[in-house]
């Protein structure tokens, strides 16, 4: 079974920047799509953004366009997220996700997803 083992995370000011990767390891990897959602306490979790693994085709949720980038590199088997102009309301737990269907259901929710990493915690302060 693959693993999926998040990083980066960390507290930062306002208007800052952070880069989180997503490392999968393990047996072959086998995911089409791989994603980033978010979570605080007592809300559900969020999608954040999402990329096709073979083609690189991007989404995004409407809160973080045109400042979150998601990008992957094929032959480490990782995925990243970098997020610019940092807000406090960014603040959550961020999870990466592995989903083996290459099918695209917008919007994105977590149901469509099969593996999931631990998390890391994102403070943004003001």
């Amino acid at each position: 079974q693959v693993q999926l083992v998040e990083s980066g995370g960390g507290l930062v000011q306002a208007g800052g920047s952070l880069r989180l990767s997503c490392a999968a390891s393990g047996r072959t990897f086998s995911y089409s799509v791989m994603g980033w959602f978010r979570q605080v306490p007592g809300k559900e979790r969020e999608f954040v953004a999402a990329i096709r693994w073979s083609s690189g085709s991007t989404y995004y949720a409407d809160s973080v366009k045109g400042r979150f980038t998601i990008s992957r590199d094929n032959a480490k088997n990782t995925m990243y997220l970098q997020m610019n102009s940092l807000k406090p309301e960014d603040t959550a737990v961020y999870y990466c996700a592995g989903q083996k269907s290459s099918i695209m259901i917008i919007p994105v929710t977590p149901e469509r997803f099969d593996s999931w990493g631990q998390g890391t915690q994102v403070t943004v302060s003001s």
